[in-house]
Formats: structure tokens, C-alpha cells, sequence
């Protein structure tokens, strides 16, 4: 029986804990002989990430128990943080990163001893890490990325390919651990050996450029003891000392971004480059004659298409495609998604996989003719899929997705394309109410609250997500929006924020729930806007820019502009704002005028803070000052603080509380009626 009631009052089957133990998803899948092997979630285990073991016979199990926790802090976002290889006798040896110490460590699970450590622990700064490994048994070395820090700063670091002995003969001893690239580089990533053994390429870049502005792929020499030698730029274009050299609005040609390398059989180089405007695919090969003085060689385009094959590298060892036995390609492309399909490189073919699957993590592995990924769909949530390159059949071999409420309670997202500032296309899925059980009176407009994704160099994938359906369900619709400076839609749709973060982001969001309220989708007097590290920025700079929004939540954002910028966040980011905003010691006067901290008394509306107490990316200080700033000023708020948590929550009860508080600021502001959430204690 359908129950008519208002908007946001639906009772709903999806409670804040069911959303939060669905949350996060699987990761980093790898092939280990005839097994499959994966990173998974565990928010009920204190939020760690355990090893999954899939069998041969298709048995699957936790390969580690707790406290063990899968994750590598290299770059502070991450990367492959294991691999593994079968062995003729023995079982598979595993080696990987614990996140408690980033000590990587050697595992035979079938041997009934426990890991056992590779690498020491450093007391400097934030010690040694580890990532993107690859096992080298022949050599009895793993080959990865070392970052180590050199000073207490958050910068005193540098990064370098090394290769570290199984025989454990490093796990108390530094200098055991063999270095392999020069350390002339700020960044890299994990070296890909060639076919003969005889070359590593890898990708590099420094600052202040971020890795979707410009990178080169360089290739070195590999001798008969391991060592490379005669390292050099073989593709890519790091582009201008400055990313602000390039015109502000993003259609200049500043640098050449390369997100991923790989060898194919046949002993050519492969990689993703946006050369033309778009992450394509292209070959190269590395004994042809250098097309500049540094060595750079002519590519040529294997399947160019106004289409991303490729995306930002925010962690090291991400795959959008993978060179197979057969010398196909596995891919990953689409424009605001992703698809997985097999390349011919010679024809340019190029055959996509049957499915429901319309989104793909860039995770991709694979054993003969099986290609093995993790994908998602607006109703099924992210499961490990499995390709027969023979067949064309996938089918789902992990973490299947299950629906644990009927799915007629979920949403039909609508992928919509709006006209922002000056016509410009803003690209947003739009998640209406929706519930079988309720009905809203007649004329009655729901509620929306604005998503806006963190990066900002990244996207909303259109995929199932319970926590949307925690609202949706309730009679509140989500809109998710992509705006100017995304990933997804070409370089030129991504450079749209170059110089203008906190402009573009906030105008584009603002459009959005503009037209939603115009065709009477939203109720404009009941919008809100939400969003995490670059989306609490877009929206803490909403509500310090518009009246739109009725109230907002604000979840470990960045807020003050030049106290970041000066040794206020991590490495990686830490030029970020050059392209962002532009250079301090040219634009000072920007980075006071757009940073919320400053603006404070242009908000009006209540909103929520949320904020992680151990968040190196974006330190609890940021909340802190934009809370002194609105002291005193009588604007209602609520700020929420988690011991233990960093950038972005992993904790089940960390979720819980979060969902449930933010509801309850939609429900007081909103004038909601409902009293089965914990109300949440606003103060002036």
C-alpha cells in the first residue's frame, strides 16, 4: 500500500549502518597463478583493508586476519600495496604494505607462519614507504617505490625505484635496500620490466606540476646485476616549470599528461597519453630514432576517439589497460564512464564486453585469456569480474554484489547535461526520491542536496551507492555534479578550473540546482550542498558565495587557501594551488579573497563540519580557523571531530554518526517531520 507523505519524511528500509557497512569497495586486483587475489574493505574491523583469496575451485577467504591492514601511505592517497606469485612448491608468496608501520612484509599463507617484515622502520619524519611492488623471484628482489623521508616536514621526502632482497636481510638494515633509479625525480612509479628483460620504463614528474598536467615516461637500461643505466625521457612532456604558464579557462597546451606505461609482447612500449585533448592509447617504439635531443621517440595512436582511455594518476600502479599473451588489449575508455573492451592494435578494432557493468575500476589483471577487473552499475554495487577473451562471457568470481533491501527502493539516476555560466556544459547525475511504499502530495517539490566530489581532479562515477539511497529513500533527492575541472570529458572540460577553483566548482553546482528548482525537479527553497577535502572546499565556498542553499555539510575540506599552501598539507598536493589558484607569490591577494576562512561573514546558512583528527591532507587546523572566524557571529552550526580517522572515514561508527548528523541538519533546516534520526545539537 502507497502511503502518500511530504518529501523527506519516507520511512526508509536503509538505515545509517546498513549504508555504512557497504561502504568502500574492492581494490587492486591481482592474478597469483590460477588464484585471484584482491584488497577489501572491513569498516566493522576498525575501517583496515584485508587480503581476499579467491581459490582455483572458487573458494573464497580473508587471507589476512586482523590487526593486518593492506594499504600503503606512498603519497598519502596510496597505491598497489601487494603482489604475489605462485611457486611450484610451497604456495604462493605474498608480499605487502601494513598500514600501522608501512613496513612491507613477506607472507606463504599456505606455510602456517605468519608475514615476516622486508623493509625497517624509520624514525625521520614519516619514515619509510612502500608501493607498487613487483616480485622479481629470479633476482630474489621486489622492485617498487621507496618514499622516504629525510626531515620532520611533511615535504622532506624523496621517491626512488629500489629493489628490496626477499631474504629479509633489509628489515633491520637501510642500506640493504638497492637503488635503482637516480632519485632526479620528485615522483615515480613502479617499474615496468620489458619482455627480454633488458629495459624498465616507468612514469615521472615533479613539482609543481600534478600528474594529469604533465609527466615523461622514462626508460633506462637494465644490466646483468639489475642496474639501470642510461635513464631517458622516451615520451610525455613535463611542460613549463609553472602550470600556470598555461592560460587560465584550460584549452592551452601545457605539458603531456602520460597516466599509465606497459610492455606489449612484442617488446613495444604502450602508453596512455593526452597528447591530443584526450587520454588515448598509443605504441612506441623504444629503439626508434629520437624525434628531440633527450630522446623522445615518434607514437603512433592505436584507437584515437574523443574518449578517455586513461584518468588522473592519484595512485601508483592504477591500470586502464593491460597488453595480453594474445598481443590484444584489455581497455578501459568511455566519456563520463568507463567500459572495458578488447583492442586489436593493429586494426583498431575494438570490442566492448558485454553486461551490466557501466563503470570499471582502472584495476585490471589478468592470466592467459582471462582478463580480471572490478566494475559497478547504477544498481549493483562493485564486484570482481572476469572476462574469457575466447568466449566474450563475464561473470562475476567476488564480492558479488547482493541487494540487501529489495531494489525497487532504489533510485533511477539519470545522467543529464546542464548549461552553466556563459552556456557552458556542466555534466551531473541526477538520484531522485524515490520509494515504492510513498508518494508525495501532489505539486509538492522534494528537497535536493548537491554532491561535490573531492580531487577537485576526479569524478562522480554513476554507480550504486548506498548512502545516496539513505536520502533517496527518504524523499530527498542527490544530485552528483561533475563540474568544470573533472575528469571524464577531455582536458579541456578538466582545465576549466585551472586558475579558477572556487569559481568554476561553485558556479557549475550552483547551475545545477538552479535548473533542477526551474523545471521544478527541486524544491528551491529546500537545497543543500555537501561534499569531502575538495568538495568541502566547493561547498564551504558555496555557502560563503550564494544564498542558494538553505544549509550545507562541510566534511575535512580545505578552508583556508594560504595556510595550506605554506606547509599546511602533505607532499603530493602541496603545489596543487599553483594550477588551482595560481602561484602565492604572484596571486596573494586570490588566495585570501576565495578562501572560506575569509569570507566568513558572508555565510548565512547552518551547516555541519566533519573532520577527521589524524588527516594529514587536510589538517583539523582548516576547521579550526574557519570556526573562529564564525564565532560570535550567530550562525548555527555543528562541528563533529573522530579520533582516529584521516582523509575520508573508514570506521563503521565513524559513518554512522556522520550519515545520521547529516540528516539531521537536513531535517531541522528543512522543517522535516520525522523523529527516528538523533538530532544533532546545532550551537551558535
Amino acid at each position: 500500500m502507497v502511503s502518500t507523505a511530504p518529501y523527506g519524511t519516507w520511512s526508509s528500509p536503509i538505515d545509517a549502518a546498513l549504508a555504512a557497512s557497504h561502504d568502500g569497495r574492492p581494490e587492486f586486483v591481482g592474478v597469483v597463478g590460477e588464484e585471484v587475489w584482491w584488497t577489501a574493505p572491513r569498516p566493522d574491523e576498525g575501517g583496515r583493508r584485508t587480503l581476499v583469496r579467491r581459490r582455483a575451485d572458487g573458494t573464497e577467504e580473508s587471507a589476512l586476519p586482523a590487526p593486518w591492514n593492506v594499504r600503503s601511505r606512498v603519497m598519502e592517497y596510496g597505491g598497489a600495496p601487494w603482489a604475489g606469485v605462485a611457486r611450484a612448491a610451497g604456495g604462493p608468496l605474498i608480499v605487502f604494505v601494513h598500514f600501522a608501520d608501512q613496513r612491507m612484509y613477506a607472507y606463504q599463507p599456505d606455510s602456517g607462519a605468519g608475514p615476516r617484515p622486508l623493509t625497517p622502520v624509520s624514525p625521520v619524519g614519516g619514515g619509510l614507504r612502500w608501493v607498487d611492488p613487483r616480485l622479481h623471484l629470479g633476482r630474489g628482489e621486489v622492485w617498487c617505490v621507496l618514499e622516504e623521508f629525510t626531515g620532520e616536514s611533511a615535504t622532506d621526502l624523496r621517491r626512488v625505484i629500489v629493489a628490496v632482497p626477499l631474504d629479509g636481510s633489509a628489515a633491520e638494515d637501510r642500506a640493504a635496500v638497492r637503488e635503482l633509479s637516480d632519485g632526479a625525480h620528485r615522483f615515480v612509479t613502479g617499474p615496468e620490466l620489458s619482455p627480454d628483460g633488458r629495459r624498465a620504463a616507468w612514469i615521472a614528474w615533479d613539482h609543481p606540476r600534478m600528474p594529469w598536467d604533465g609527466t615523461a615516461v622514462m626508460l633506462a637500461d637494465v644490466g646483468p646485476g639489475g642496474v639501470f643505466t642510461g635513464a631517458r625521457r622516451l615520451a610525455g612532456d613535463p611542460g613549463p616549470a609553472s602550470p600556470a604558464a598555461a592560460p587560465a579557462g584550460g584549452t592551452g597546451r601545457d605539458g603531456e599528461s602520460v597516466a599509465q606505461v606497459a610492455w606489449a609482447v612484442d617488446g613495444t612500449l604502450l602508453f596512455v597519453s593526452d597528447t591530443t585533448g584526450w587520454w588515448n592509447l598509443r605504441r612506441a617504439d623504444p629503439g626508434a630514432e629520437p624525434r628531440t635531443a633527450d630522446g623522445a621517440v615518434p607514437s603512433t595512436a592505436l584507437c584515437p576517439r574523443p574518449e578517455e582511455f586513461g584518468g588522473p594518476l592519484w595512485r601508483t600502479g592504477q591500470r586502464w589497460f593491460l597488453p595480453l599473451e594474445s598481443g590484444l588489449i584489455a581497455v578501459l575508455h568511455g566519456l563520463g564512464g568507463t567500459r572495458l573492451g578488447i583492442l586489436d592494435p593493429d586494426s583498431g578494432e575494438l570490442v566492448d564486453v558485454p553486461g551490466r557493468w557501466t563503470e570499471w575500476e582502472p584495476m585490471l589483471a589478468a592470466q592467459g585469456t582471462r582478463v580480471i577487473g572490478i566494475a559497478a552499475s547504477p544498481h549493483s554495487d562493485y564486484e570482481v569480474v572476469e572476462l574469457d577473451t575466447c568466449t566474450g562471457r563475464a561473470r562475476v568470481i567476488g564480492a558479488e554484489h547482493r541487494d540487501v533491501v529489495d531494489p525497487a527502493y532504489y533510485s533511477r539516476p539519470q545522467a543529464r547535461v546542464f548549461k552553466g555560466v556563459d552556456g557552458r556544459d556542466v555534466h551531473a547525475h541526477i538520484h531522485p526520491p524515490h520509494n515504492p511504499d510513498h508518494a508525495a502530495p501532489e505539486g509538492e517539490a522534494p528537497p535536493f542536496v548537491v554532491w561535490a566530489h573531492g580531487g577537485p581532479t576526479a569524478r562522480s562515477p554513476l554507480v550504486l551507492d548506498l548512502e545516496i539511497a539513505y536520502f533517496t529513500t527518504r524523499g530527498i533527492g542527490v544530485a552528483e555534479v561533475n563540474y568544470g575541472g573533472s575528469t571524464g570529458y577531455g582536458r579541456a572540460y578538466r582545465e576549466r578550473l585551472r586558475e579558477n577553483w572556487g569559481v568554476v566548482d561553485v558556479e557549475d553546482c550552483a547551475a545545477v540546482a538552479e535548473a533542477l528548482a526551474d523545471e521544478g525537479s527541486a524544491d528551491r527553497s529546500r537545497l543543500a550542498i555537501r561534499g569531502g577535502s575538495a568538495g568541502g572546499w566547493t561547498s564551504a565556498a558555496s555557502l560563503t558565495s550564494t544564498t542558494l542553499y538553505a544549509c550545507g555539510t562541510v566534511s575535512y575540506p580545505v578552508l583556508d587557501l594560504t595556510g595550506w599552501a605554506v606547509d599546511g598539507t602533505h607532499d603530493f598536493e602541496s603545489r596543487y594551488l599553483e594550477s588551482l589558484i595560481g602561484p602565492i607569490s604572484e596571486v596573494p591577494e586570490r588566495y585570501r579573497d576565495r578562501a572560506p576562512v575569509h569570507r566568513a561573514d558572508r555565510i548565512t546558512a547552518p551547516f555541519l563540519l566533519l573532520q577527521g583528527l589524524d588527516d594529514p591532507v587536510c589538517p583539523p587546523v582548516q576547521c579550526e580557523r574557519f570556526l573562529s572566524a564564525i564565532a560570535g557571529r550567530g550562525i548555527r552550526h555543528a562541528y563533529l571531530t573522530f579520533a582516529g580517522e584521516g582523509h575520508g572515514f573508514r570506521r563503521a561508527e565513524t559513518m554512522v554518526r556522520a550519515l545520521e548528523a547529516e540528516l539531521s541538519l537536513y531535517v531541522q533546516t528543512f522543517g522535516l517531520a520525522r523523529a527516528d534520526v538523533p538530532e544533532l545539537r546545532l550551537t551558535t
